[in-house]
């Protein structure tokens, strides 16, 4: 199945009436309390993200953040020291992401955009940076290749691009497939999509394979350094959104070496980190 058709307004939209973590806290939304527990909570469920974004070796360098959504990864870079471009597509996300940079105290760290990746140059003035960072964005869009076409206008040969995508082969998509889809493996594609996310319906989720992920950007300009597999949602979903944090019960009796291997054979995030060619 192909996204190609669907339009930008459509993503904006969705993404837009719930941005993703926003209810990471309860705490009210702008203050120093509310930005803290989404990050702790963010870290806590994903805490392959800070050795995959190498927060602190950005130190002194200029990072491009595509898809900031809320902010977390965005404070993360600049408390760390690195000078950041935050860009989203909805203008809620920004507005959050705005409040928490403020309420950490790093305006000056941190400037916005409001864009569409898919053309990012006509919104972001074209700089060079040392990193360019995309954590589970790019898949959302109709057409991910066009980003990275936009990615190389920003980089260097020196520079670093790290961008996660949603794994086709995962545990997760098994479950989607499994339990929502009841087998019906050619819907694949819009049951993915369906259930991707904390509400259902997303416009639009591609996922990858390593072989296609790859592609995705050495088809482009890029050569991939690293890809690495991790991350399974072990809670059981109707304790976590009561923030409470109880696994299913065949994780919780598996042992922790299993299950980190499980992580990094069918995990659901696919990391790539490459440079330019």
């Amino acid at each position: 199945m192909s996204f190609q058709d669907t339009s930008i307004q459509k993503v904006s939209e969705y993404w837009n009436s719930r941005p993703c973590n926003i209810r990471h806290s309860t705490k009210p939304i702008g203050t120093k309390e509310y930005s803290d527990e989404v990050e702790a909570r963010k870290y806590f469920v994903e805490p392959h993200i800070p050795g995959f974004a190498e927060f602190e070796r950005w130190k002194g360098k200029k990072v491009l953040e595509i898809g900031c959504g809320i902010g977390t990864a965005t404070i993360s870079f600049a408390r760390s020291g690195a000078q950041v471009t935050g860009v989203d597509l909805t203008e809620k996300s920004l507005e959050v992401a705005r409040q928490r940079v403020a309420a950490s105290g790093l305006e000056d760290k941190v400037r916005f955009f409001q864009a569409d990746a898919e053309n990012l140059s006509d919104y972001v003035p074209v700089e060079k940076y040392d990193l360019v960072y995309s954590f589970g964005v790019i898949h959302h869009t109709p057409h991910p290749e066009r980003v990275i076409e936009q990615i190389r206008k920003y980089v260097t040969p020196s520079s670093t691009v790290k961008i996660m995508v949603y794994n086709r082969w995962s545990w997760k998509v098994l479950w989607i497939l499994f339990v929502y889809g009841k087998g019906q493996f050619w819907k694949l594609d819009r049951l993915i999509a369906d259930s991707s996310e904390a509400q259902n319906g997303c416009p639009v989720t591609y996922s990858y394979s390593r072989a296609s992920g790859r592609r995705l950007l050495e088809d482009h300009g890029f050569r991939v350094t690293k890809t690495e597999v991790d991350h399974i949602f072990s809670y059981s979903i109707p304790e976590y959104v009561k923030y409470q944090y109880k696994q299913v019960w065949y994780f919780r009796w598996m042992p922790k070496p299993l299950f980190r291997a499980l992580e990094r054979m069918f995990g659901w995030h696919l990391c790539l980190t490459a440079t330019p060619k």
